[in-house]
């Protein structure tokens, strides 16, 4: 599909029809002071071999290669076949699907994904619209207030991931909603007793593998919302964990959002990601985003449309029930590849694998004298307490700068409570040998 740029005089004559003088008036309904004064603070522009030589200092002073860390951001393997078919361009460069007639290769790409991650999650639908796990996640709680439009409260595990919860709290701010935070017990999993003395909630969501690694007994949870009358969501950071552990859907949760960057796609810095966020038939009509369904042509063949929402219903602004508008294709793409790739025995493995290697770090780092505050079971990140005699931050730097070593994430900025905790991660790319030079390193 090419680009047709305007010419001065189409955008002149545009501009008469909406009785604008120029472009900059089509932004008058942005408040003044959110917008930009002045010129953007940019640095002189550079030539091509100028710009290689900037690039190359920038990546050589990236030195850390040997990750331990986590908490929601994953190092794992991805096939050079799956790197090669994503980069072409027929999938690279496709337009977000409204025109069926042209668009069936990405359709069909988006409704495989669909269909791959239900199965996977134990849930009855799937889009495939959405940014990350956090917008996911706050997306849902605005699904269970619609629900239940009497209250305007959602109960949140406080070990949800901090900026998912931060997140949610944005999407609340100008709502008039409300967060209340479940607190945590001392094995490192969601209090669901405080519960007893909140009222008039939505929903009650846990993140399972929690933010602290441990995985939340779900049958619990289920009646924990049951007792209160609220949708159950669940959520996660590590899709491949449910290679190994029971689908959330099987313990009965209405709503299950994650994140999918763990298949096939690089950490990238943070970004891009992938947001999953599944549903129950009953929940289908009120999940925001792109939704694939099959159907038939004038000749009875199969063909792939996008179903129950049109676009309009995300772009209308306030009366919109979710402006989701983004497609996110390719990343799905790029999932249901990685999935195709690995298979049913093979995802299987592949979360083995990283359990017995983060078992394996575990083990290795408390033989160096490091703690476990926490003895909830674990998929492949796990938080451990650094002994005093060690200096552990001062250390975890050195690492970093001398060895390229990433040891862990310090939680105390997000749970002031847990000075000197670390939250630990091993996946399939670390090897015996990288566990043992790490023990090595840190034993006093």
């Amino acid at each position: 599909m090419r680009y047709l740029p305007h010419t001065p005089e189409e955008i002149a004559g545009m501009l008469k029809v909406t009785g604008h003088a120029s472009l900059d008036d089509l932004f008058n309904s942005i408040p003044d002071a959110c917008r930009l004064k002045g010129d953007l603070d940019l640095p002189e522009a550079l030539t091509e071999w100028e710009l290689d030589d900037h690039m190359a200092g920038l990546a050589s002073n990236m030195a850390a290669d040997k990750v331990f860390m986590g908490a929601g951001s994953y190092r794992h393997h991805i096939p050079s076949a799956l790197n090669y078919l994503v980069s072409r361009s027929e999938f690279a460069t496709a337009y977000t699907p409204y025109q069926p007639e042209i668009s069936q290769g990405t359709l069909q790409g988006i409704y495989e994904f669909q269909t791959m991650i239900t199965e996977i999650l134990g849930m009855d639908v799937a889009t495939a619209s959405h940014y990350d796990c956090g917008t996911a996640l706050a997306e849902a709680m605005l699904i269970a207030l619609k629900k239940k439009k009497k209250t305007n409260k959602v109960a949140v595990s406080a070990l949800v991931h901090p900026h998912h919860r931060q997140i949610i709290n944005t999407y609340f701010g100008p709502s008039g909603y409300e967060l209340v935070e479940i607190p945590h017990t001392p094995d490192g999993t969601t209090d669901l007793s405080a519960l007893d003395s909140m009222d008039d909630i939505a929903a009650v969501a846990v993140q399972s593998p929690n933010f602290f690694g441990a995985i939340e007994d779900l049958a619990k949870v289920r009646a924990a919302a049951d007792a209160k009358k609220a949708l159950m969501v669940v959520s996660f950071t590590e899709a491949l964990s449910y290679g190994l552990l029971k689908s959330p859907g099987s313990f009965g949760a209405n709503l299950v959002c994650g994140e999918g960057q763990s298949f096939g796609i690089p950490p990238s810095f943070g970004g891009p990601g992938l947001g999953i966020l599944t549903g129950t038939k009953k929940l289908m009509r009120d999940l925001p985003g792109r939704l694939v369904g099959k159907a038939k042509d004038a000749d009875g063949n199969d063909g792939f449309v996008l179903t129950l929402s049109t676009r309009e219903q995300h772009i209308r602004r306030e009366k919109a029930s979710s402006n989701i508008c983004s497609n996110n294709g390719l990343n799905a793409l790029t999932a249901a590849m990685y999935l195709a790739f690995a298979g049913k025995k093979g995802l299987h493995e592949l979360a083995v694998l990283n359990h017995d290697k983060a078992a394996f770090l575990k083990q290795a780092l408390e033989g160096a004298g490091f703690t476990a505050p926490f003895e909830a079971p674990f998929f492949n990140e796990f938080v451990l307490k650094a002994p005093d005699r060690l200096k552990f931050q001062a250390r975890r730097k050195q690492l970093e700068t001398d060895k390229g070593i990433l040891a862990g994430l310090p939680l105390e900025c997000y749970y002031p409570d847990l000075k000197d905790h670390y939250l630990f991660c091993a996946t399939e790319v670390i090897s015996r040998q990288d566990i043992e030079n790490l023990a090595k390193e840190v034993r006093p």
